[in-house]
């Protein structure tokens, strides 16, 4: 009977802002949604990346249909060059989303052998046996889809990241009709995105932003340099159309912005008047008053094109006395220090930073919906079963509570990564868990470069308590010991003489105490040492520095 039951088993995101990974299973068929990356915290020293453990995936390779992208946000596809390079299977995305793929693929050498599949909203899309019905959502970035996936059993409705805008200005609307229809006809399950909900009310309509932005360009004197995410193509569509309306040229700089522009101009997205757009080499040619900078950089990256014009290291963004810089974004948790950081260098030079403090007027509005909107879609969807996704376990519970408060849904059901839930048409329970390990990545992005816990455990000691070698000079023929062992220090703040010398008394002993057995024997010898000066270092400091003896033969 088991077989007879849809499982649902969310790899990354539920728990963790980032990584956003589900997957359904129906017996011998699997579909993926979505494949996120997530940013370190601090403490993943060195890391570049997170991205989700696949084991699951890997172990069931041949039942895996393909992935579904909601849209393409980094914390949706940045994980597919990983998933990919250890699963070519095809992916769908809209077709804006797969132009960020395709980019993403070039840059890692996978592009040749991958296999995208463009989907659009209405249209019906068949893997195994399921049907996936793409519907349009709006939300910070174009081409955005929830996915109605309907199952042997049901239903299952994927919100992807959206909120409810019915005046966009790429004048794609949310397609409250559709999921008003899907209503009617019943769903089993639907699983939301908790972003905003801790945020009461509505969230604004992208065009909220345009009068707070006018006035801006009407008062600022010199250049305005305009920094926004390089993904929010509305924001950079209304900023064009600003600058036309104000007199400005338009310059791009930084790799994100410029990509983003590029792709948005090929699928008409952005359409700018002939010669708004000036190359940033003619920067120096036209006057202060008549320049918009839109530049990359809006969390303070140490290597953003905003970053190093802020301490005037960049070839031809050079911000004066006078110059207004408008941060057209919000600040994202954990980027504080950096963005602070980037701020005072600006006001340093006594430029005019304006950005999301909460006394700016409407400088950016969120892509995620609120409160009303998230209760908006449960009642017109009115599902038998509610699973919130998309957000740390705070938000997930109170997104529980917001859909178990409106009376239409028969059970919430809070998952986490790794958790398995079985559902039929009637009954829907946690089952089990699917190993869930975090897998962190180096520069590169390549499953060449993926930092296994026990490395970053050392970064850690490294960080926290420094290295001790011990470097001993061995006679390979005859197993003496040549001369008095040496102690290199290094990441550890102690008063030094006194220690280092008794550190090597007390490896002298353990020395002089081990059998010549014992010493033609590295790795015994090594451990012997590293014990001994363990005790001793922790007894009188009480520190535990790395301790990695190293033998020279001679």
């Amino acid at each position: 009977m088991a077989q007879d039951k849809l499982k649902l088993i969310p790899l990354g995101g539920l728990g963790e802002f980032g990584m956003n990974c589900m997957v359904l299973r129906w017996q011998d068929d699997i579909i993926v949604i979505d494949a996120g990356l997530m940013f370190p915290e601090e403490e993943l020293l060195g890391v570049d990346i997170v991205v989700p453990d696949i084991s699951y995936l890997t172990e069931n390779r041949d039942k895996v249909r393909g992935i579904l992208l909601t849209h393409g946000h980094e914390d949706h596809i940045g994980g597919l060059p990983w998933i990919l390079s250890e699963l070519n299977v095809p992916v769908y995305g809209t077709e804006f989303t797969l132009a960020y793929v395709e980019g993403k693929l070039e840059e890692h050498g996978l592009l040749d052998d991958a296999d995208l599949i463009e989907i659009a909203p209405g249209e019906r899309v068949t893997l195994g046996p399921f049907s996936v019905m793409p519907i349009r959502v709006t939300h910070s970035l174009v081409d955005c889809v929830a996915l109605a996936i309907h199952t042997p059993v049901g239903v299952v409705l994927h919100t992807g990241d959206f909120k409810v805008d019915f005046s966009p200005p790429d004048n794609k609307p949310f397609d409250l009709h559709a999921f008003a229809e899907l209503g009617k006809q019943g769903v089993l399950a639907l699983l939301q995105d908790s972003t905003n909900v801790d945020r009461r009310g509505y969230t604004p309509s992208e065009k909220a932003v345009r009068p707070r932005l006018d006035e801006i360009f009407t008062q600022t004197k010199q250049k305005l340099f305009f920094s926004c995410f390089s993904s929010s193509i509305h924001r950079i569509r209304l900023a064009m159309e600003l600058a036309h309306d104000h007199g400005r040229k338009v310059a791009v700089i930084g790799r994100s912005l410029d990509n983003s522009t590029e792709i948005a101009q090929d699928l008409g997205y952005l359409d700018p008047p002939p010669g708004l757009i000036i190359n940033p080499g003619q920067i120096k040619d036209t006057p202060d008053h008549k320049l918009l900078i839109m530049i990359s950089g809006t969390q303070g990256e140490p290597m953003s094109a905003l970053s190093r014009a802020a301490v005037n290291n960049h070839k031809h963004a050079h911000i004066e006395a006078g110059d207004t810089v408008l941060l057209s974004s919000r600040v994202i948790p954990g980027n504080e220090k950096s963005i602070y950081r980037m701020i005072d260098h600006l006001e340093r030079r006594d430029a005019e930073v304006i950005y999301d403090d909460g006394a700016s007027g409407l400088i950016h509005v969120s892509g995620h919906g609120s409160q009303e909107e998230l209760r908006l879609m449960i009642n017109l969807v009115r599902p038998k079963f509610f699973i919130p996704v998309h957000g740390d376990y705070r938000h997930l519970k109170r997104h529980m509570e917001l859909a178990a408060g409106l009376g239409v849904v028969e059970k919430t059901i809070l998952l986490e990564d790794g958790d398995v839930l079985e559902m039929d048409k009637n009954s829907a329970a946690k089952t089990g868990k699917v190993p869930v390990e975090r897998v962190c990545i180096d520069s590169g992005g390549t499953s060449t470069d993926v930092v296994e816990d026990l490395v970053i455990k050392d970064r850690r000691h490294l960080s926290e308590d420094g290295i001790v070698l011990p470097v001993i000079a061995i006679n390979k023929r005859t197993g003496r010991v040549e001369n008095a062992p040496e102690i290199v220090v290094r990441g550890m703040a102690i008063a030094e003489d006194g220690l280092i010398a008794e550190a090597r008394q007390v490896v002298q002993r353990t020395l002089d105490a081990s059998s010549a057995e014992e010493k033609a024997d590295y790795g015994v010898i090594k451990e012997k040492i590293r014990n001994d000066l363990k005790r001793y270092i922790q007894k009188n400091t009480s520190r535990r520095p790395l301790i990695m003896p190293v033998i020279l033969e001679i």
